[in-house]
């Protein structure tokens, strides 16, 4: 839409606007956009992870994210046997405002996993994450209220830039931790925290003085087996960010489709809540190491007569590459 454009435009390049970090519904899906911490920790040899969000569809081309990671971890010989240093790397693409606004993130990151008993039941973390940020800010897209006649945006605008194209550049610093623990190697639980933008990087287009303000996020969760093939699974989430806050509390429930302990199927269905925004239906597959998820926001807040109920829709793929030998323990680790 022509006048969202132009908001995109106005606030980007005069106002002190207070920016807050592209998000997903699924963000249990997109390990490294939450906690540098849950780098490399998985069961298998390597972790493919990608995601895509389109936010307000019923506003053109509103917000749309995507990203993709590879982890892994490494000197697994060398360590000691409870303990896990994983290393991976992240690629986000987020867009505002019919593309005006083009956000590239490229992230490198690392975390150390430290076992605290023999058994490998209990587990902290702390992770870093170093990012380099690219911004582009395409003028020749953006309409602007003075280019407004009878017939649409068909006038000329008095603005001036010097360039199509503003673009800036800066490097961006994350940390995170995490404890996870089993009592019986059944169950599962951690909790965690992060902060992103620890060194305060300066975003503005136009020379000033925005900084942009870090994100703080607690999370948590588990899973416990409810049946022989049933296993219930929750987590929640609450960051902030400049002043604005989001919490979002849901679980889901696993079944083993194929009633196999060896090489499982698993389907979830569950649902999340963002509150004062939105319920959050979601769908899952597990199967050859693939999961799957759909996730489809419906919005119950002010915002709900602009966006007809629909906050977004979201898509998940994490594929993990699990051991060749099946003699290898399987190690308890979050999903959700």
């Amino acid at each position: 839409m022509s006048v969202l454009r132009c908001l995109v435009i106005c606030c980007l390049l005069y106002a002190p606007v207070k920016a807050q970090d592209p998000h997903f519904s699924q963000f249990f899906a997109s390990p490294l956009t939450l906690n540098p911490a849950y780098t490399g920790k998985f069961d298998g040899n390597f972790r493919v992870a990608g995601n895509y969000r389109n936010q307000w569809p019923t506003i053109n081309n509103a917000f749309t994210s995507f990203t993709t990671s590879l982890d892994l971890p490494i000197l697994s010989g060398i360590l000691p046997e409870n303990d896990v240093w994983g290393v991976g790397m992240l690629v986000l693409n987020d867009r505002s405002g019919n593309k005006i606004l083009n956000n590239n993130y490229l992230t490198l990151s690392t975390a150390y996993h430290k076992g605290l008993d023999e058994n490998g039941y209990h587990q902290i973390t702390i992770g870093f994450q170093g990012t380099y940020a690219n911004k582009r800010l395409d003028i020749s897209r953006a309409d602007f209220q003075d280019e407004l006649t009878d017939l649409g945006f068909t006038g000329v605008t008095s603005e001036i830039f010097n360039n199509q194209q503003v673009v800036v550049n800066y490097f961006d610093l994350n940390t995170g931790f995490m404890y996870y623990g089993t009592t019986n190697g059944e169950n599962h639980f951690y909790a965690g925290a992060s902060v992103y933008h620890v060194n305060r990087p300066k975003e503005t287009f136009q020379g000033g003085q925005f900084v942009l303000q870090p994100r703080v996020t607690i999370h948590g969760g588990g899973y416990v087996p409810v049946g022989q093939y049933k296993t219930l699974h929750g987590s929640f989430l609450h960051q902030r960010q400049a002043g604005a806050a989001e919490t979002v509390l849901g679980g889901a429930m696993a079944f083993n489709v194929n009633y196999r302990d060896d090489n499982p199927i698993e389907l979830y269905t569950g649902i999340w809540y963002r509150f004062n925004d939105a319920f959050i239906p979601y769908i899952g597959l597990d199967i050859a190491g693939f999961r799957l998820g759909f996730s489809y926001d419906i919005n119950n807040s002010s915002l709900n007569t602009a966006s007809n109920g629909r906050g977004g829709t979201e898509v998940s793929v994490i594929y993990i590459r699990r051991p060749a030998d099946p003699s290898i323990r399987k190690l308890n680790c979050p999903k959700f």
